[in-house]
């Protein structure tokens, strides 16, 4: 028996993807004529409160000499997320049509399709809907030479700047994460002209607020920059000189959990007598989960060093988000946001208030998430969240396109890869889609290079891994091709391109640390920087990529192409991943088309062995 239905097709389902709140989506679901008698329904389940199903009945509207179809249509009057199939009765029995593994209608061993609604009012800042991002790791980007007041005898200052991180555990056998090289924000201020010359338009900074290792995930002061940073009015120049150049600034927010070694908790004694830890009495008390004061606590992952605070307790919410709180003093230095650390482990009401604080402020301001899967449909802590539905986050780190974009250029599945896409567009609000932060690398990802051209890593501890921070030529060239073939792509497909600190410049590192390490100036891989300027320009020159139209034109093995097309503007995107020489196929319009951006060979027809290529047409 033959039944037909698949999400992304316009005579299924229209509109496609997710719709606004109060806007009607029309199902079609067509049968074969072997389906006697049949009657259909669409069964609709809400994803937060499963027990509230709908179903509705479905109209037989017309059919050919091959089937016959049934239609209804729903609309979603408030924000939420909905999973749904469908079911037909026909000659006494019941069967139930769901979503197969190539995403059409199957008869058995399916899943429910996906239907977000989302808020109509919903828009993200425009910081994140145009131009390039750049991911900086504060300590290992640029040293100013401007010298440092009030830092703390226990840091270890590296006076070798590029020399790798510090990877063995000390001598009572913890790694103590506690070699500075002196990166600061005078640093990043000096290096602006570079950055806007890369076409970036937002800075992400991994945490910069005080705390006691190089990574600052253990925040010790959330009002203080960390001493080997800067001060304040640093921060601040920051900012404006980075506003000058068209430049937002986005801090990492770290509220989870805080260091054991802070202000807040105070284990190890650093701020006197007070502190969670050492006084019964102080008011942080109440901020953390203590199951037996004070040496038995909560902590991040069951690390001792990062106890976990109760983000809803009203005096750390009050701190956090209230008037004289944290975001406010930061968003009012010249900050134009917040990426949000393990978002997934935030509760909703203190991603609520954080959201509707930022937002408060300034409502073209960005809150970032970290959720590593589809961030539409994320289960956390035993429920379902609703991070993009227009109240609590503009966008989220885009692992899922990193995952399957950095697999179809090693070892190919262009299908697959296509699929990864169109899940994300179908899943994921319009708006949101225009803000995804597109990344190949990040801090907690190996390098790109090394992840296309290096040996897997797998389970490799760390000995190995410090063994192989420089690849082998061959290595290194296969990865570097293929990298820069994976910014073609990146900086194409929907979503803001994010460029970790260094990509650019051929650096190279298997896990953290090796992939934190110093920015080699002067030593860049200067042909690779030049190629990312120019496709930084292209995003600069053509602000379209936040609301043109995406075409796929092939996804094989071995070359993947689409089109961003809006009005009559269409720019072309193209790689052939293979070593092989591979026709491209030209869509009317291209066909004597003046490259905006060549890698490796294009000679009009076809694409030599490791090449791209970006046509307008």
């Amino acid at each position: 028996m033959t039944v037909y239905y698949d999400s992304r097709n316009p005579n299924c389902k229209t509109p496609f993807g997710a719709v606004q709140a109060g806007e009607g989506v029309c199902f079609t679901l067509f049968l074969g004529k072997d389906w006697v008698g049949a009657e259909c329904s669409l069964k609709l389940i809400p994803a937060d409160h499963p027990e509230q199903a709908l179903t509705l009945p479905m109209e037989l509207v017309g059919g050919d000499f091959r089937s016959n179809y049934c239609r209804c249509t729903f609309v979603g009057e408030a924000p939420r997320v909905w999973f749904y199939h469908f079911e037909i009765a026909s000659q006494g029995s019941r069967r139930t049509v769901t979503r197969g593994p190539d995403g059409r209608a199957a008869l058995t061993g399916g899943s429910d399709w996906q239907l977000t609604v989302y808020h109509p009012k919903m828009q993200t800042p425009a910081c994140l809907r145009e131009g390039v991002m750049y991911q900086i790791f504060p300590d290992r980007f640029y040293n100013s030479g401007t010298p440092k007041k009030n830092v703390p005898a226990d840091r270890k200052l590296r006076t070798d700047w590029g020399g790798q991180p510090e990877w063995r555990p000390g001598e009572e056998g913890k790694i103590l994460n506690n070699d500075y090289f002196g990166g600061d924000l005078r640093g990043i201020e000096e290096k602006l002209d570079y950055l806007a010359g890369l076409g970036v338009t937002c800075l992400y900074l991994n945490p910069i607020f005080e705390a006691h290792s190089n990574h600052r995930y253990d925040t010790a002061d959330y009002l203080a920059i960390d001493p080997l940073l800067g001060e304040e009015e640093d921060f601040a120049s920051l900012c404006r000189a980075a506003k000058d150049r068209g430049i937002a600034v986005i801090l990492d927010g770290v509220f989870s959990h805080t260091g054991a070694d802070s202000r807040y908790f105070n284990k190890e004694g650093r701020y006197g007598d007070g502190g969670a830890f050492r006084d019964p009495h102080s008011p942080y008390v109440p901020w953390y989960q203590f199951r037996h004061w004070p040496h038995d606590y909560e902590s991040w992952w069951g690390f001792p060093t990062l106890p976990n605070v109760r983000e809803t307790e009203p005096s750390f919410l009050e701190f956090i988000t209230g008037e004289n709180g944290v975001l406010r003093k930061w968003l009012g230095m010249g900050a134009s946001g917040f990426r949000l650390d393990v978002a997934d482990e935030l509760p909703d009401p203190f991603l609520d208030a954080l959201y509707a604080c930022v937002k408060e402020h300034d409502s073209d301001c960005a809150v970032i998430g970290e959720v590593w899967e589809d961030a539409s449909n994320k289960m956390s802590y035993g429920h379902r969240r609703h991070y993009l539905l227009g109240s609590q986050m503009d966008s989220v780190m885009n692992y899922p396109f990193r995952d399957g974009l950095l697999h179809y250029l090693r070892y190919g599945g262009g299908q697959g890869f296509l699929d990864t896409i169109l899940q994300i567009l179908e899943h994921y609000p319009p708006p949101v889609v225009s803000a995804l932060m597109n990344s190949l690398s990040t801090h907690d990802t190996l390098r790109a290079i090394t992840a296309l051209g290096g040996d897997p890593v797998e389970h490799h501890d760390r000995r190995w891994q410090s063994e192989r921070q420089a690849l082998p030529q061959e290595q290194y060239w296969r990865g570097r091709h293929l990298f820069a073939l994976g910014c073609i792509l990146q900086y194409g497909l929907p979503g803001i391109p994010c460029l970790y600190y260094g990509d650019e410049a051929g650096m190279c590192g298997y896990k953290d640390p090796f992939n934190r390490g110093c920015y080699p100036w002067g030593k860049e891989d200067a042909g690779l920087v030049d190629y990312l300027r120019i496709l930084g320009n292209i995003r600069r020159d053509y602000p379209i990529f936040s609301t043109a139209e995406f075409m796929p034109l092939c996804f094989s093995d071995e070359v993947c192409s689409f089109v961003r097309c809006k009005g009559e503007l269409s720019i072309l995107f193209a790689v052939n991943r293979t070593e092989e020489p591979q026709p491209l196929l030209l869509p009317k319009g291209f066909e004597a088309s003046t490259p905006l951006a060549v890698y490796g060979e294009y000679d009009g027809k076809s694409l030599r062995g490791l090449s791209g290529v970006v046509l307008k047409n």
